[in-house]
């Protein structure tokens, strides 16, 4: 490939390239924009040496707000806050979101009363923590020749959480399979904030009961402190005045013995 070939692929690979990015400052290659302050205030068309002017007696950047307008809008602004804050909100905006989730139950057409009603537990675990539950009833062998038996158990089914689910997906029948998709009556974001209002209410009962106990506790080692520790000091000034006391007698008494 020649030298001038290479040349016009990049020149064209550069066309073709978007940037994410807005332009900004020098940036900007227009002969003139429409500017808007950053109160969003409509300052009206100037010329790019006349807004590049404002923003550095601003101590601000302008962006390229819309680079398709004739002119462009450029707008007066703190661009290193403003991206720091749109990723701030893009994090907020992501935990918020909220991911569907199908969760799938297994049953047999001739399942027993113990395992049905462990089953159903789950279902309802499911349909209370705000996640859609797939419901499949499994034929075997001549089974398939009863079908009634599978719509009979997703009826009871259906009917047993109708106060916490609805029927979004009507049973039918599937190959070997018989399928019904409930769905919860109460949204899973909603789930999801009154799980976490129970979980910082657990929470604050337990330090409540920690702060109690220790109150409680460091009261009654106070009260055993004040009783049972003397102070070493004045332990000390009696046992020395009783010394000193001692000494004068035995020197009077050797003093009478050497007069006499």
């Amino acid at each position: 490939m020649s030298r001038a070939g290479a040349t016009t692929n990049h020149r064209t690979n550069q066309g073709v390239h978007i940037s994410a990015e807005p332009r900004i400052n020098e940036r900007i290659r227009v002969p003139e924009v429409r500017l808007v302050g950053p109160n969003g205030e409509q300052v009206g068309i100037v010329r790019i040496e006349d807004a590049l002017r404002l923003a550095a007696e601003a101590d601000l950047d302008l962006v390229e707000v819309a680079p398709m307008s004739k002119p462009p809008v450029c707008k007066l602004m703190d661009y290193g806050k403003f991206k720091y804050e749109s990723a701030l909100k893009a994090r907020e905006d992501r935990k918020k979101q909220v991911n569907t989730v199908i969760k799938e139950m297994k049953l047999r057409p001739k399942i027993d009363a113990h395992d049905y009603e462990t089953k159903k537990g789950h279902v309802v675990r499911f349909l209370k923590a705000g996640d859609k539950v797939k419901i499949t009833i499994m034929f075997r062998g001549r089974e398939q020749s009863r079908p009634e038996l599978g719509f009979r158990l997703l009826k009871k089914l259906a009917d047993d959480v109708a106060d916490i689910a609805f029927v979004e997906y009507s049973p039918k029948q599937d190959g070997r399979n018989m399928i019904m998709v409930l769905g919860p009556v109460r949204k899973k974001a909603e789930a999801m904030a009154e799980a976490q209002a129970e979980k910082d209410a657990k929470k604050g009962r337990r330090h409540d009961e920690a702060d109690g106990e220790l109150e409680a506790t460091g009261g009654t080692t106070e009260t055993t402190t004040d009783v049972t520790e003397p102070a070493p000091a004045e332990v000390e000034t009696v046992e020395t005045a009783e010394t000193a006391e001692t000494a004068e007698t035995v020197e009077a008494t050797e003093a009478a013995q050497a007069d006499a």
